[in-house]
């Protein structure tokens, strides 16, 4: 199958260049003007952007919680990234107590295969750190999945002590792999939560309460610390706090590899949500929780700067009319996470580029290229270059999109974005070639993603 692009304006991180982009077999096979027109599909990109597709490198499809799931599989899930202009994913395995590595990977890989839309890979998120478990890391890295997800948050849970922190912290540096860590002192947290319960407080605006932001920063020096006595990078996810974000500033500025990304809703979303009346609070319960609005703008300052290398979504969707209702009467059991998936591209051109806070090469790079750098993708994802995936993105930005509930193609009952519209629109999403998007349709096959393993650092 040859794909011609013809007439867009391509965007990478680097720049902007007009020329015609050749797909042949899934990877880009010349870029320029006056390119072979004998092909099997023309797309007019006149008056358009074409991008690398965007990388989500925090999701959560199918996740098991509380007897349920988070309400996107790897079939509604990936459709909607594709939707929205976003063509490979990594999610995250989780290894259950007293489990190996390999059945937490096998597990999600039978939940991907046959369902993902696009290309995906694995974090694997560890419960424990025990010698037999940090001498798998290694057989994980040579699978292809080169990161591993730690927890200072929810004990009894996620949680792990600081020395099981280090010592799988040192066992990365030796592999090659990368730890990704959620940064909150969960058993301080856990001390307010019981507290504000004690008190009678129900409501979901408690949850953010029962979490400040001192707390995350606490948690994120901690992290960088550890890494920086064991000599190996570190990667805060979720980052949602100016004063974590100064931490991870300190850091960089001493020429530690401290990397972190942030999420759409900690730029466009606030506290404020959490004081919508009734139960609505519970739309914008995650973690870490939403903050004030006046701290956002540090946060843009973090992406225009570097201190913050990528946008990530954390998407983790419960429908406000079943699982939501869980913590109806106790904020402390509203399930963490919301949607975002399908809306990240979008808002970040609009909220971002569009605002001046950031360029739109800038834009490319913290949703595509250094993700991919970051996470061992690149350079076979994540820019657009003879060799590499055609996973490209037709963008106009002239056409608009007004998020909604009823429109969007996330398996959620609700959108934290609804009404609001953003300029610019995805046009057409090519993964590895193939017409996955095309005239606000779904054109692709459900199955066609694949695992995509990942280069050790």
């Amino acid at each position: 199958m040859k794909t011609l692009v013809q007439n867009g304006m391509i965007v990478t991180a680097d720049g902007r260049t007009e020329a015609d982009i050749l797909v042949d077999g899934g990877i880009i096979a010349q870029i320029g003007r006056g390119l072979p027109t004998a092909v099997d599909k023309k797309i007019d990109a006149r008056g358009k952007y074409v991008l690398p597709g965007g990388i989500d490198v925090h999701t959560h499809l199918d996740m098991p919680f509380g007897g349920s799931f988070s309400v996107d599989d790897f079939r509604t899930g990936t459709i909607a990234a594709a939707f929205g202009g976003t063509t490979c994913i990594v999610d995250f395995a989780i290894q259950e107590r007293g489990q190996s590595l390999r059945h937490a990977f096998d597990t999600w890989m039978k939940k991907a295969e046959g369902k993902a839309a696009i290309d995906y890979g694995f974090h694997m998120i560890m419960r424990e750190s025990t010698p037999e478990l940090r001498e798998e890391m290694g057989a994980m890295v040579r699978e292809g999945v080169t990161s591993f997800k730690l927890f200072m948050a929810y004990p009894g849970v996620f949680y792990m002590d600081d020395a099981s922190i280090f010592r799988t912290m040192q066992r990365s540096g030796e592999i090659g792999a990368l730890i990704c860590m959620h940064a909150e002192n969960g058993p301080v947290i856990d001390v307010l939560i019981e507290q504000a319960r004690a008190k009678g407080h129900k409501a979901p605006k408690w949850h953010a309460l029962t979490r400040p932001a001192r707390l995350e920063a606490e948690a994120t020096y901690r992290a960088i610390c550890l890494a920086e006595v064991a000599d190996v990078p570190v990667y805060i996810v979720h980052l949602s706090a100016s004063e974590a974000l100064e931490q991870v500033t300190a850091a960089r500025d001493r020429g530690l590899p401290a990397f972190a990304e942030t999420c759409p809703q900690y730029l466009f979303l606030s506290y404020d949500n959490y004081e919508e009346p009734g139960f609505d609070g519970a739309k914008y319960v995650m973690s870490p929780p939403l903050r004030a609005k006046e701290k956002q703008k540090d946060l843009w300052r973090g992406l225009k700067f570097n201190d913050l290398q990528a946008v990530a979504t954390d998407h983790c969707p419960f429908c406000m009319k079943d699982e939501k209702q869980l913590g109806k009467d106790d904020f402390s059991k509203i399930p963490n996470g919301a949607p975002g998936i399908e809306t990240r591209m979008s808002l970040m051109y609009d909220g971002g580029v569009l605002a001046g806070h950031i360029t739109l090469e800038r834009f490319v790079e913290i949703t595509s290229t250094a993700p991919a750098k970051i996470f061992g993708l690149y350079p076979k994802k994540g820019t657009i270059a003879v060799g590499t995936d055609a996973d490209l993105v037709v963008f106009d930005p002239n056409r608009t999109t007004t998020w909604s509930a009823k429109t969007h193609h996330m398996n959620v009952d609700y959108n934290p974005y609804e009404g609001r519209v953003c300029k610019g629109a995805v046009d057409t999403v090519l993964s590895r070639g193939e017409v996955v998007i095309e005239k606000n349709l779904f054109v692709g096959k459900v199955g066609r993603g694949e695992f995509v393993k990942r280069k050790a650092r």
